[in-house]
């Protein structure tokens, strides 16, 4: 299963999904792209293996996913402060992937019905959904 985590601004939700990801889940193919490459450095040091920055990474690697994770913004033209271009969002909307979109409730953009979770909680839930995608294509 090929899973792709996209992130952008400093990288944290990205490095944290990386980190969790490689523990968590065996046989997995873990690709992260940045917006930027303060974005794709953070989930390096989260472990991932592969990664690339920029727009044509994201447009490449949302074409090649099974499941792309990553915060809400990834959907949203000029979200995360402007780093997500409308062809990333679009590349992301576009593809046959499953999205797991954590609902970071920042950069002008409110998801109603979203209470107040901390980010671990929201990266926990994000997880959860995963194991059960990766459970299910088994």
């Amino acid at each position: 299963m090929n899973i792709l985590v996209i992130d952008g601004q400093g990288g944290r939700i990205g490095r944290q999904l990386v980190k969790e990801i490689s523990e968590r889940f065996e046989g997995v193919d873990l690709t992260a792209v940045g917006t930027n490459s303060i974005a794709t450095g953070s989930m390096l040091k989260g472990g991932a293996q592969n990664a690339a920055t920029g727009e044509n990474a994201v447009i490449v690697a949302a074409r090649r996913a099974d499941v792309i994770i990553g915060p809400i913004g990834i959907v949203i033209a000029d979200a995360l402060l402007g780093e997500v271009t409308a062809e990333m969002a679009a590349a992301v909307g576009r593809s046959k992937a499953t999205r797991i979109l954590i609902p970071i409730n920042k950069c002008d953009s409110v998801v109603a019905g979203v209470g107040e979770r901390s980010t671990a909680e929201l990266i926990d839930d994000a997880l959860y959904k995963l194991a059960e995608i990766i459970a299910q294509r088994g």
